[in-house]
């Protein structure tokens, strides 16, 4: 069976710590593509961290529409599954796998707590479902670059 996927490598980067406030803390990674090669919304897919460990994800990319609009920023926020830490200045890499969902605005921190909860139960059976031991290879590739591979 053969897989897409899109991957982004890039340093963890300071946010404004919104996800953290809502009780997803994410690691965010600056995309060099703000014109979209690959589609915004939610995402489930596998992060690779420094030491070689994989950790499943629910993956934010786009402009974060609850509380920037249409102007914001457009940068990728990964929520790592069943992990606490510090990511700061870490380079990952990150295969996304499956999209779950559009971005959406919703009218509340609530509303938006709702979902990302739904999210990360869809990213779990996802990476229950796709290991990481099947993840395609990975080249080098510019900090923040978009690359689509079929694996």
């Amino acid at each position: 069976m053969t897989s897409e996927y899109f991957v982004v490598r890039g340093a963890v980067e300071h946010g404004d710590e919104r996800g953290r406030e809502l009780g997803f803390p994410t690691a965010n990674i600056a995309l060099r593509d703000q014109a979209g090669s690959v589609g915004d919304g939610v995402w489930a897919g596998w992060v690779r961290r420094a030491d070689g460990t994989h950790v499943p994800a629910a993956i934010s990319v786009g402009r974060r529409p609850t509380y920037y609009g249409a102007d914001g920023y457009r940068l990728l926020e990964a929520h790592l599954l069943d992990f606490a830490g510090d990511l700061y200045d870490e380079t990952l890499v990150v295969w996304l796998g499956s999209h779950l969902r559009d971005q959406e605005a919703y009218a509340s921190a609530e509303d938006l707590i709702t979902a990302l909860k739904s999210d990360i139960a869809a990213a779990t059976q996802w990476a229950a479902a796709h290991p990481a031991a099947a993840l395609p290879a990975v080249e080098e590739s510019a900090p923040g670059e978009v690359r689509r591979l079929v694996g």
